[in-house]
């Protein structure tokens, strides 16, 4: 098979075709999950983290002593 050509044993393929399946799955199901809250105005969690982000105040440095 192209398995032995390429040096990968069965098990070894069967466990990485799995893993690949998951993997796509977890993606697929995040993004139709984005999709549907962005279509009812709702921010994912990607832009409640940029918000978060941008919503803070910048930390200020140490404080100069006024002369």
């Amino acid at each position: 098979m192209i398995w032995n050509e390429l040096g990968v044993s069965g098990g070894t393929a069967l466990i990485v075709l799995c893993a690949l399946y998951f993997v796509i799955k977890w993606a697929v199901r995040n993004g139709i999950c984005e999709a549907h809250a962005r279509m009812n105005g709702e921010k994912g969690w990607l832009g409640n983290a940029w918000g978060k982000l941008l919503s803070e105040e910048p930390a200020s440095g140490p404080e100069q002593p006024s002369r």
